[in-house]
Formats: structure tokens, sequence, C-alpha cells
């Protein structure tokens, strides 16, 4: 059964990102599900300043990829496969080096790669409620 947890501002994401990590304390992979405009992003943001990176955290929409650093020194990839039209393309960036390295990774369109991901990928699925602005999480 999959964990649900609700942010009822931008101020629960901490609360949020820390509840994840802490659920999935040894994944490294985690896939993010949503509609455009979920918060996919801005819930990346706030898991990276969780684990303490201090820079400027924005989506690699036309990059595909942006690499980010903690203060320990580990990366974290984060990916956005919204603009990928192949398979290729994601074979091309050399996708199994980022996967594969012990590093976090958080990606963005993840249904676009999906046979890509990894088995023990943590699927986190962000539903917006119309009625309230919400966001639900389901990991």
């Amino acid at each position: 059964m999959k964990r649900q947890t609700i942010s009822t501002s931008p101020d629960d994401l901490p609360r949020v990102a820390g509840d994840l990590l802490k659920t999935h304390p040894t994944a490294r992979i985690f896939a993010f599900f949503g509609k455009m405009g979920a918060g996919k992003t801005t819930f990346i943001k706030a898991l990276c300043a969780f684990l303490g990176v201090t820079e400027t955290v924005n989506s690699p929409t036309f990059a595909i990829v942006n690499q980010y650093i903690t203060p320990s020194s580990e990366s974290i990839f984060h990916f956005d496969f919204y603009r990928i039209k192949k398979i290729d393309e994601v074979l091309d960036i050399g996708y199994e080096d980022y996967f594969y390295s012990g590093s976090f990774c958080f990606i963005e369109w993840p249904e676009k790669i999906e046979e890509l991901l990894p088995p023990d990928a943590v699927k986190v699925e962000i539903i917006e409620n119309e009625e309230n602005g919400n966001r639900i999480f389901r990991y």
C-alpha cells in the first residue's frame, strides 16, 4: 500500500520531502508523476533543500539533466524528460551512468522513459486537488 500525505501550502513541502526520504531511506531514484503544474519542480526544490543543496534548483527542461552538489559533495541529478521525443535521446545522454551511480536522481516526466527506470525506483504521484489547491503525494 502506498503512503499518502497532503500538502496544503508550499510551507508543507519540507515536511513532505523529509517524510518521503525517511520512508525510502535507501532509495536513490525517485520518479515524479503528475500533470503539468502539479508541482513536480517545486517539490524537487524542497527535496534538494532538505538534502542541503544551497544553489538554485531549476527544471532542466532544455538541458534534460541538471546536477546539484550537497554539502558533503554528493551529486544529485535532476531530470526533465518532458521534451523527449524518442527513447534514443535518453540512451544518448548515458542515462545508466546517472541511474546506477548511487547518487540521488529526481525525474520529472518519467512516463516518457518508464521502461528504462530501475525496478527499485520510487514512484511518486503528485495530484492537485482542483477545489482547494492542495497537493496529494502518494509514494
